[in-house]
């Protein structure tokens, strides 16, 4: 691969005379300019990005960390993140916090340390210094489904508290009394965010929460498992196990059937964040769907508009009910099964 001293070779100039035209710098001459263009087409010369980024301070790259890559929302909200800023001109670098604090700032600080333009988080929790650090340092920075109060920077994510109440209506409307919820862990803004928003929706009904009627879960499917099998074994299990995610509705799903139970005969389940593997299951689980593709979207156009110095705001994007046949709902009153839309740019 030819390198700026073959091209300041092949056209009989100074190195420094090459990066003066590459940076099209006033000061070349024309014929210089002339002949570095023509070496560099006879070389195949292409100039290195990292060097490029040194000089112009940019480096066309956006850093995002998730919270769980396994996680089949954060797998779909990467696909939209990477194909919108494709679309706009930037590459994306992806980092897998695996719901570890420590794993998530040691993915922050490689990015920074990439001269990476801005950056995209989901946070594992609320106390992380190094994020606050850099927020006042001027990164340019955007939360998306997370964030952490405190940190004045632009939060894209959607509200699922309509959803939730539309979900409670549902099940009470079905004759559900005693329902139970696998709660995310209470450091992140949407584990504590989905418990308040189900117990409030279920004293607007009239229905009361019992402390034995919420498990503390950390977005992981071992978690739905082992909180469903104490429920099951409480004198009176709930009537319904509402999973604030869909891997520990999965674990939930699975405790259920490995105590030779059935799905919504002997206790009803739903799920927040939808994925399309539910129309698959059996049966179909009940679930609240997020905009994910949406969400992925905005939250890019929001940082690209701080890197290029114009106000990125905030948005807030609906969740929806999503109704299917987990928690007895009469096969004749639901529209056919159709697969969750896959997400477009």
């Amino acid at each position: 691969m030819a390198s700026i001293k073959d091209v300041a070779a092949e056209a009989g100039v100074s190195a420094a005379t090459v990066s003066r035209v590459l940076n099209d710098h006033p000061s070349v001459s024309a014929d210089a300019r002339a002949r570095v263009l023509t070496a560099v087409e006879t070389l195949g010369y292409r100039p290195n990005a990292v060097a490029r980024s040194l000089r112009t301070d940019q480096t066309h790259t956006l850093g995002l960390v998730i919270s769980d890559v396994l996680n089949p929302y954060f797998t779909e909200l990467a696909r939209s993140v990477e194909e919108e800023a494709r679309a706009l001109g930037y590459s994306v670098i992806i980092g897998n916090a695996d719901e570890r604090p420590d794993l998530q700032d040691h993915h922050v600080r490689n990015l920074l340390d990439r001269r990476i333009d801005g950056l995209l988080v989901s946070p594992t929790d609320g106390g992380s210094p190094l994020m606050l650090d850099a927020a006042r340092a001027g990164t340019p920075m955007v939360f998306v489904d997370r964030w952490i109060p405190g940190v004045d920077v632009p939060v894209v994510r959607a509200d699922g508290r309509a959803a939730v109440r539309d979900l409670v209506a549902h099940l009470r409307g079905l004759g559900h009394r005693r329902l139970a919820i696998i709660a995310g862990p209470a450091a992140t803004t949407t584990g504590r965010e989905r418990v308040d928003a189900f117990r409030e929706a279920l004293g607007a009904y009239g229905l009361e929460l019992p402390d034995a009627y919420v498990g503390q879960g950390d977005f992981q499917a071992e978690s739905g498992r082992r909180v469903t099998e104490g429920l099951l074994d409480l004198p009176e299990p709930p009537e319904v196990v509402f999973a604030a995610d869909n891997l520990m509705a999965l674990g939930a799903l699975d405790a259920v059937r490995a105590r030779g139970l059935r799905v919504p005969d002997d206790i009803a389940l739903a799920a927040f964040d939808d994925i399309r593997w539910f129309v698959h299951t059996d049966p179909p689980i009940t679930a609240i769907a997020q905009p994910t593709g949406e969400l992925g979207r905005a939250a890019v156009r929001a940082l690209v508009a701080r890197i290029e110095g114009r106000p990125g705001e905030s948005v807030t994007l609906s969740a929806r009910l999503v109704v299917r046949r987990s928690c007895g709902e009469p096969p004749s009153t639901l529209p056919p099964l159709s697969p969750v839309p896959r997400s477009k740019p």
